[in-house]
């Protein structure tokens, strides 16, 4: 973690942009602090829709403890197969101040959690960045998890060098067109590469302690989707050829047609054995060989 004063300079920054929001890449610019809303429909104060222990990650973040969760209400994105629509779309939550927020990271160490996973966190960042202040100034000193759907602005990620521990980012499509179409992401591959590339140069590839628990580095997820709307075979070669081929990448299997889905033929279905087969098979292909379902 930066300096304490450093921290506070970070927030300080990050906080003035809400008044002209480009926090995340979907650059609304509007003015947060007096009530204008964007694409993420979220205002000055973040929104928290549940906090925890939460057993349900990766294994290199559970652990025994667990991974102590943050779920942040609204979204920068709008997937029509969205499988939290509730909290991302609805904005079901609640407002929290800065103080508050530092008090639930403190919690969740208190609870002897492995980490502090911030969910869904691009449209927050001022606000974290408040909280962590606070937290950081009383004591935290828990690994950070930067939990996103990949569409990431390049200048607030510089705001968290130093700050972010462990990046899992997903990158949901392949294709530019695909984004647009079925997550309302102008350009999403061409921004969650750039994002990709910037959150490894800060971290490098996922390091595990003797216990095999994460404490700092890259885990990338990828959703397959039916008929690789996803666009598996561009994503994985991105990430050998681009990131490296030691990158950890989860090839998730649990798609299903949730939200909207149903009226987006063909994604108005679960994926197949078949199709998570032949994902899985294009990442060893390309030797990414700490890829995993």
């Amino acid at each position: 973690m930066v300096p304490l004063d450093e921290l506070k300079l970070r927030a300080k920054r990050a906080v003035e942009r809400l008044t002209d929001c480009t926090i995340c890449a979907q650059h609304c610019h509007v003015n947060r602090l007096k009530g204008e809303l964007g694409v993420c429909r979220a205002g000055r104060e973040a929104v928290v829709a549940s906090y925890g222990r939460h057993l349900g990650e990766e294994d290199v973040l559970v652990g025994q403890n667990g991974s102590g969760t943050i779920f942040f209400s609204h979204c920068n994105l709008k997937c029509q197969f969205c499988q939290n629509c509730e909290i991302s779309q609805k904005g079901e939550g609640r407002e929290v101040d800065a103080e508050e927020l530092g008090q639930i990271m403190l919690e969740l160490q208190h609870m002897e959690c492995h980490n502090i996973n911030l969910v869904s966190p691009s449209h927050f960042v001022p606000q974290i960045l408040e909280a962590l202040v606070i937290a950081v100034d009383k004591g935290l000193r828990l690994p950070i998890v930067y939990n996103t759907g990949g569409y990431d602005d390049l200048d607030t990620l510089k705001l968290l060098d130093g700050i972010v521990d462990i990046y899992m980012p997903d990158i949901k499509f392949g294709d530019d067109k695909m984004g647009q179409k079925y997550a309302g992401a102008p350009r999403y591959f061409s921004v969650a590469t750039k994002a990709v590339k910037e959150m490894h140069r800060q971290v490098g590839d996922l390091q595990v302690n003797n216990r095999n628990i994460a404490i700092g580095g890259l885990l990338i997820r990828h959703l397959v989707m039916p008929e690789d709307i996803a666009g598996t075979e561009q994503v994985v070669q991105f990430i050998a050829n681009e990131i490296s081929p030691n990158s950890y990448l989860h090839i998730m299997d649990q798609y299903y047609p949730a939200h909207n889905a149903a009226k987006f033929p063909p994604i108005n279905r679960p994926i197949t054995k078949r199709e998570l087969r032949w994902a899985m098979q294009k990442a060893k292909e390309v030797g990414l060989y700490r890829a995993f379902c």
